[in-house]
């Protein structure tokens, strides 16, 4: 695999850190979950932790953070999700760890960034997503602004672009033997990256109007969501004319272009017509018409059917976890030589590695033993041997 032989400590958190060290993972590298020893009920929601492993430690205790020291020293990335600040009063900071292994790759990954005046302000994706000026432009006409659930600046701007920040140290490694003190991931700034197009489009015809007016913001009748007789949904992407012109043949029933809706005349009139058309027929017959015509025209899947489409089913884009029978997408992209695996769907318990993970280091049961007791250390219910 891609990143076998790549060693990672992910500390715990939810959401963007954890897709981040699971893209890491899915494509081969050894990831290590740091939990905090005490049960951080919060963890229960981490579902993205297929291929890792889990040590639980007290962070406030010496010894528990002496064991975090130790594991940093021999990887090569660590990924923190938290406000700035925490890690160097856990005596974890870049400065502390870095001095004992200039080639780790630290990556922070927070909402606000590492500097500025809102280092200290709590956040969720709807305030990134707002932040960045992307929140503004999402939401139907006369309507308030959407939230994009929490995908763009949880995964896409945060997770995603933490791994691509990942992935390049460790390239530019490769030709100066040094790691990055900082890899700086806000939130934020990445909810505006992965929004670029928008940004340098804005002369274009495409955008122009208020929000919900455009053409692809559902402002337009030939790029949205159309329900049909039996309450489902297809999606209409026929933005190029050569792709209107088939979607027009297709859903009127004929090639006669002097019947067609005008592509470009009214959208609020072409988008009522449209609407009664599609309710004439129900999802799987127009499926069976529009599978004749390259008209950029789907059906809008339910989660639970993507996995058994054909298209999905020839390609492999689903596993189903081994543990509650979902499915779960498999890693992408597809790499022809080293491709991404899901070795393991089941989640690791909270402190269900610990034991492993500390023989691995060097220490004996005794100690071990000691470091449990103690509390620096907390082991799962489950955990072999003790």
């Amino acid at each position: 695999m891609a990143l076998k032989g790549i060693r990672v400590l992910e500390m715990a958190g939810l959401a963007p850190a954890p897709f981040c060290g699971m893209i890491l993972s899915d494509f081969g590298a050894s990831v290590i979950r740091v939990d905090r020893n005490g049960g951080n009920s919060l963890l229960s929601a981490d579902k993205m932790a297929r291929g890792k492993r889990s040590i639980s430690v007290n962070l406030k205790d010496k010894k528990g953070q002496k064991i975090v020291q130790r594991l940093a020293a021999t990887a090569d990335v660590l990924i923190e999700p938290f406000r700035p600040g925490v890690m160097e009063k856990l005596n974890l900071g870049p400065e502390k760890l870095m001095s004992q292994n200039p080639s780790l790759i630290y990556a922070r990954l927070s909402g606000y960034g590492q500097t500025g005046p809102f280092i200290k302000k709590a956040g969720h994706d709807i305030n990134y997503v707002a932040m960045s000026g992307m929140l503004s432009m999402l939401g139907r006409k006369d309507q308030n602004p959407t939230p994009p659930i929490n995908l763009v600046a949880d995964f896409a701007g945060g997770g995603l672009t933490c791994a691509f920040g990942i992935l390049i140290s460790l390239f530019e490694r490769t030709k100066s033997g040094q790691g990055q003190k900082i890899v700086d991931t806000s939130m934020v700034e990445g909810s505006a990256y992965v929004s670029s197009f928008i940004f340098k489009t804005q002369e274009l015809p495409i955008w122009g109007r208020p929000r919900g007016q455009n053409w692809l913001d559902t402002g337009a009748h030939f790029y949205d969501t159309y329900k049909t007789k039996d309450g489902k949904w297809m999606a209409v992407g026929a933005l190029e004319p050569q792709f209107y012109h088939k979607f027009m043949e297709g859903l009127l029933g004929h090639s006669d272009s002097d019947k067609f809706i005008d592509q470009f005349a009214d959208f609020e009139e072409g988008k009522a017509q449209i609407s009664k058309i599609f309710l004439t027929k129900t999802r799987a017959e127009w499926e069976t018409i529009f599978d004749e015509f390259d008209a950029c025209v789907t059906p809008v899947l339910e989660m639970e059917e993507a996995p058994c489409h054909a298209l999905n089913k020839e390609r492999e884009a689903f596993v189903q976890n081994e543990e509650n029978g979902r499915w779960e997408p498999q890693p992408a992209p597809k790499l022809s030589r080293t491709p991404g695996t899901v070795s393991c769907c089941k989640d690791p318990e909270v402190g269900e590695h610990s034991i492993e993970v500390l023989e691995e280091m060097g220490l004996k049961m005794e100690e071990i033993q000691k470091l449990i007791q103690s509390g620096s250390v907390g082991v799962s219910a489950n955990a072999a041997k003790l």
